[in-house]
Formats: C-alpha cells, sequence, structure tokens
C-alpha cells in the first residue's frame, strides 16, 4: 500500500502520496513512464491570503495585481521525457511560476493534483492510459480546479476547439517559441484564455450528434439527390414513413429543407 511521505516546507508541511520523492530527497526520475515527480514547495512564493484577497479587487493597479498573482504553482505533464526536461527547465528559470508537480501519464496527474495546490496546468493532447479531453472532464466535476493549458504537437486539427469547449483555458502548439509559452502561461494565470484565433470558428456542438443510425443513413442518402420514392425503396419503407423520418431530421438539424440538410452535412464532413 502507499505510503503517505510528509515534506517539510519552513513552518508548514505537505503530504505527498505514493512515496513520491522531491528534488531535495533524490534526483529525478526518468525511468518509468508512469512517474510523477513533486518538487518542494517554497513558503515565501506562496501567495498570502492577504495576497489572494486582492485578485478581485476592483480598483487594483496593475502592479499589484500582479503581486497578488504571481508566482503560481504550476504542474506539468506530457508523455515525453524530453518535453518535460524541457519546460521544467523553462519554468524554473522563471520566478513567476513555482513548479510543483512533473509527471508523464494522465491518471497520475489527476491524482496528484487532489493533494497539491496548483493553480495552473499545462499538460500533452495524449497522456496514456488517458487523453487531455479525459483530464478536462474530470477536473470539470472538480471544484477550484487549476486552469489547464494544452500544449500538444497534435494533428488533430480540432483539438484547440474541443479544448475550450471542455473549459480549458489554454491551447498551444509545440512549434511555438520558449517566450511564447511563458506569455501563455502568465495570461492564463492572471485570468485570460488563449487559443488559436482560426480554432475559435470551429467552437460548436456537432450537429448530427444528436441523431440516430437511421437519421444518419437517412441524411447520408439525401447528398446523393435521391427522391423519397428513392429513398423509400432504398430503406424498405413508405413514403409517409420518409417524410416522416426527414420531418424529424430537419428538425434536429433546424434546417428547413433537404438542401440545407445537405450543405450541414457536408460542411461536417470537411
Amino acid at each position: 500500500m502507499a505510503q503517505e511521505s510528509p515534506t517539510r516546507i519552513g513552518a508548514k508541511q505537505i503530504q505527498l502520496f505514493g512515496g513520491v520523492p522531491t528534488l531535495s530527497q533524490a534526483p529525478l526520475y526518468r525511468e518509468r513512464a508512469s512517474q510523477v515527480m513533486g518538487l518542494p514547495l517554497k513558503t515565501n512564493e506562496l501567495p498570502s491570503e492577504a495576497d489572494q484577497g486582492n485578485l478581485g479587487r476592483v480598483g487594483a493597479e496593475p502592479a499589484e495585481r500582479s503581486q497578488a498573482i504571481f508566482p503560481v504553482n504550476i504542474a506539468i505533464a506530457d508523455k515525453n521525457p524530453m518535453v518535460l526536461s524541457a519546460l521544467e527547465a523553462l519554468l524554473t528559470r522563471d520566478r513567476r511560476f513555482n513548479l510543483l508537480l512533473m509527471a508523464s501519464d494522465g491518471v497520475h496527474f489527476l491524482n496528484s493534483l487532489v493533494h497539491l495546490p496548483v493553480r495552473l496546468g499545462v499538460i500533452g493532447w495524449e497522456l496514456p492510459p488517458i487523453r487531455a479531453p479525459e483530464i478536462l472532464q474530470a477536473l470539470a466535476k472538480r471544484p477550484n480546479s487549476p486552469k489547464i493549458v494544452v500544449y500538444s504537437g497534435t494533428k488533430d486539427a480540432a483539438a484547440p476547439a474541443e479544448t475550450l469547449q471542455l473549459g480549458g483555458a489554454g491551447f498551444v502548439t509545440k512549434l511555438s517559441p520558449p517566450e511564447r509559452l511563458l506569455e501563455v502561461f502568465a495570461a492564463v494565470a492572471a485570468g485570460d484564455m488563449v487559443f488559436p484565433f482560426a480554432d475559435i470558428h470551429k467552437v460548436r456542438p456537432n450537429p448530427l450528434k444528436g441523431l440516430t443510425h437511421r437519421e444518419r443513413d437517412l441524411l447520408a442518402a439525401l447528398e446523393t439527390g435521391s427522391s423519397n420514392a428513392q429513398l423509400a425503396r432504398e430503406f424498405g419503407v413508405s413514403v409517409n414513413t420518409v417524410k416522416f423520418h426527414l420531418r424529424n431530421l430537419f428538425g434536429k438539424l433546424d434546417v428547413r429543407n433537404r438542401t440545407q440538410a445537405i450543405c450541414l452535412y457536408l460542411e461536417t464532413k470537411r
């Protein structure tokens, strides 16, 4: 059974679970893909209660707001150990960020967030055995969850839009320069949302998601230009049944006729 491993932090104490070593206790562990590393907190870097109270104070000067927000406790997770190392080097050089956790899979990342005061998480898109969307869905059910930035080189063009839909606070590609990463992390920590502009237009529910299998087949058949009589023969039903299904289909898609339905169908296939 996993043992609790308390780590003293000045006058405070934090519990690290699962026997996770800290940098002050052991060298970075890179051998197992599922290993999570807890990094020692610095008491003087945690925002005080007075600082936290300034976060929402109306009329606070920019310098005061910045002082209240930073340093930010941050956790990172990526399946690639080289990416983890690069992010670690980048973040530990910037005094605005206090790196508490490095994880190489999504399950350990989620479990560790329960015990650490993380305010900003940076994760890859694929974190075997789970993916970023599953992490975002899980965190949406937890109170006071950290803001999440997805940092990924995925070829999934819908990934930024899906991240936004699921409550993520930002998306950055792995082609971005280091200074851009830090800008995004700081902006998200300060309350902004940062996404590629081109992907914002894709943020809407899939209009075909609520259709039955028969309605999907019917919609696909419409693309061929078949008449109601031809559709009736193809599906083995009466013309009146086809008309009934088409009315239901148009209602679900919020369109008026088959031309609009076909256009919407073709758009979702792009």
